[in-house]
């Protein structure tokens, strides 16, 4: 249809559904974008463009789209989960928390979203209640994406007694401290406790991954 000259708003947002689907954010960002102009307030433009702009790492643009959204009283769970992983891209660990509650309270049987909290919990350290939030996905889809392995570090990180976030502590620091705690444990022998504080290290903080994935390499 495009080939015989079809065009126009419901052909943009095919092709922005089908860039999205596909995992092209930066085209369906730009259509998305583009469709906003003439309707400014619609929910699932919103909240698609959203998540395409966090895929491709916009964190602050993202935010911008979703606060639309979520400003919204119609705006549905995927809009407050996306924000919560917004919040924890940022370390605004409060608006996390709220859009994750919000999320919820919206669809209390989506596993998504349990998973998504767990990790935020996990950022923080909070070993125990991010391994019940995994648990919790876990009874809901036994099979979500990435969830076994989200399990798996939190027990690990449970077992070897891992160190907690301090108040204020920004991902530098502490991904500094997880790192030097992977350090000490693998110079000790603890080779469990240290592939955790070297793989939570890494996800804390993406510009620490060179020194600890050196350290996690060096335990195979």
């Amino acid at each position: 249809a495009i080939a015989a000259g079809a065009k126009g708003d419901s052909v943009d947002r095919l092709l922005a559904d089908l860039a999205f689907a596909r995992g092209e954010n930066e085209q369906a960002l730009t259509l998305y974008k583009s469709l906003l102009t003439t309707y400014p307030s619609e929910l699932l433009l919103l909240e698609r463009a959203g998540i395409a702009a966090l895929r491709l790492g916009r964190v602050a643009e993202s935010t911008a789209l979703l606060d639309r959204a979520t400003g919204q009283s119609q705006a549905g769970w995927g809009s407050w989960n996306a924000r919560g992983v917004a919040a924890d891209r940022q370390g605004r660990w409060d608006e996390a928390d709220a859009a994750y509650a919000r999320a919820m309270a919206l669809e209390p049987g989506r596993p998504e979203i349990a998973n998504n909290l767990g990790w935020s919990l996990m950022l923080r350290g909070q070993w125990a209640e991010a391994l019940a939030s995994f648990e919790r996905a876990a009874a809901l889809k036994p099979g979500l994406a990435r969830l076994a392995n989200n399990l798996e570090l939190a027990r690990a990180a449970m077992a070897a007694d891992l160190p907690s976030r301090r108040a204020g502590e920004d991902d530098n620091a502490y991904a500094a401290r997880l790192n030097d705690a992977g350090v000490v444990a693998a110079a000790s022998g603890q080779a469990k406790r240290a592939e955790a504080a070297f793989a939570q290290a890494i996800e804390v903080r993406s510009r620490w991954y060179s020194r600890a994935a050196e350290n996690l390499a060096a335990l195979g």
